[in-house]
């Protein structure tokens, strides 16, 4: 506790008292007060609750790395306007961070070289811990930056950023200087892979997750977006549907949530007469089963949350039967159980897992290489990279270009032979 004392010198009462400083060091601090000693006393008070309640510095020495994340959590990432997906994100890091020795480190205790051990941890793994892909590398370093950004300033508790001396030494791809086999890089699966999967899944349990496969192959939305989309955003007359939402869960509420795209932006995506045709037999068959299992369907509803100024809209289930509150608002999603229930995206990445498990040549299949495949098709069949971003949702064309250059096989050899003519003229 801090003590402090007023004095006089000449006609005014000045009031002082002890604090730490950033090394930990006592020092004296005084302020003038006014010519009323029970005013400066009445200052000196109130001076020293607000260095106790505020503990500005002092409390510094107690705060840990994991306090402090949580701490920059809640006073800048939620007031700020990143979306609820990404704070869930960000909460989850910090979370994982925080069962690691480094989040129970004193944070003025915390130096480069701890940190430089814990992002070689992260890009190189070691006997229990698998290495992480680069891009997430990149991710917690984001998290890490902000955060120790927030401790300089405002919060003060260390007086330098120690994340600026740490290299991120992310993993290269290995392979042997000597295998004869042809190195396959892409990140796609091919048409009659597609047709496998979905083969596989037919007459099973799992069948009403063709539909967001299906979906996902010949748009390349996301999961999140794909398991999101209601009927209302679907011109099956037109041929194209539009792209305003993502269903995802949130680990910090425990709840599945309807939020906004990954890039917060509404796009149009345009599809062909295949997808079509997918779309009104899957629409065909839902209103079968509505009217086969009546008022013991399965419907949809979402809710608006106002969380601490954030808002959050939960998704629901109930029976068609059951009278629920006006704050519930029905959505008729595409994506669904065969009983009417939304799909959890965490069972179509199950899902895809076990395929990559089970078929030959799907090895470490993965949902988000339906994109990629989307991608790859339309950039092998002459789509220009903008029209490609613009479909995407992609920030900027350089991110189409970057992640997605892969191209089909045959197309580059075909694309390098445009060179021959040039000795034809």
């Amino acid at each position: 506790m801090a003590r402090g004392s007023v004095r006089k010198k000449g006609k005014r009462w000045y009031y002082r008292f002890y604090i730490e400083d950033e090394s930990g060091n006592r020092i004296q601090k005084e302020y003038p007060g006014t010519e009323s000693k029970s005013e400066t006393e009445a200052l000196l008070r109130k001076a020293i609750d607000d260095y106790e309640n505020a503990l500005f510095v002092a409390k510094a020495k107690n705060v840990t790395l994991g306090d402090m994340m949580d701490m920059w959590i809640e006073e800048e990432v939620k007031p700020s306007g990143r979306s609820n997906g990404t704070v869930t994100a960000y909460k989850g890091m910090i979370r994982r961070v925080k069962k690691h020795p480094i989040g129970s480190r004193k944070l003025r205790t915390v130096k480069a070289e701890h940190l430089q051990k814990f992002f070689d941890l992260l890009c190189k793994g070691d006997a229990t811990t698998k290495p992480l892909a680069a891009r997430s590398v990149y991710a917690y370093a984001s998290v890490f930056r902000g955060a120790f950004k927030f401790a300089v300033f405002p919060k003060q508790f260390i007086t330098f950023n120690p994340m600026q001396y740490v290299t991120l030494r992310t993993q290269l791809g290995n392979y042997d200087l000597f295998e004869e086999d042809e190195v396959d890089t892409s990140d796609t699966i091919t048409h009659a892979q597609y047709h496998q999967i979905v083969d596989h899944l037919k007459g099973t349990k799992s069948e009403p997750l063709i539909l967001p496969i299906q979906i996902a192959y010949y748009t390349g939305v996301r999961l999140g977006e794909a398991c999101a989309l209601s009927w209302q955003d679907i011109d099956l007359k037109k041929q194209y549907l539009t792209v305003r939402r993502s269903l995802s869960y949130n680990s910090s509420r425990h709840k599945m949530e309807i939020g906004p795209t990954k890039r917060s932006k509404v796009r149009t995506i345009d599809f062909g007469d295949t997808l079509t045709e997918i779309l009104k037999q899957a629409r065909a068959t839902q209103q079968q089963a509505e009217r086969e299992c009546g008022s013991y369907y399965q419907r949809n509803y979402f809710t608006k949350i106002n969380d601490n100024g954030r808002i959050h809209y939960e998704i629901h289930t109930f029976d068609a039967f059951e009278n629920l509150p006006v704050e519930y608002t029905g959505i008729d999603l595409v994506s669904r159980q065969s009983d009417g229930r939304f799909i959890h995206p965490q069972i179509i990445i199950k899902q895809c897992r076990i395929i990559g498990e089970t078929l030959d040549g799907l090895e470490g299949f993965h949902f988000h290489r339906l994109r990629h495949t989307y991608t790859s098709n339309l950039l092998s069949l002459g789509a220009t990279p903008k029209e490609v971003q613009e479909l995407l949702g992609h920030s900027d064309v350089n991110m189409t270009l970057n992640v997605y250059a892969h191209a089909a096989r045959d197309s580059k050899r075909n694309c390098v032979k445009l060179l021959d003519k040039l000795e034809t003229g």
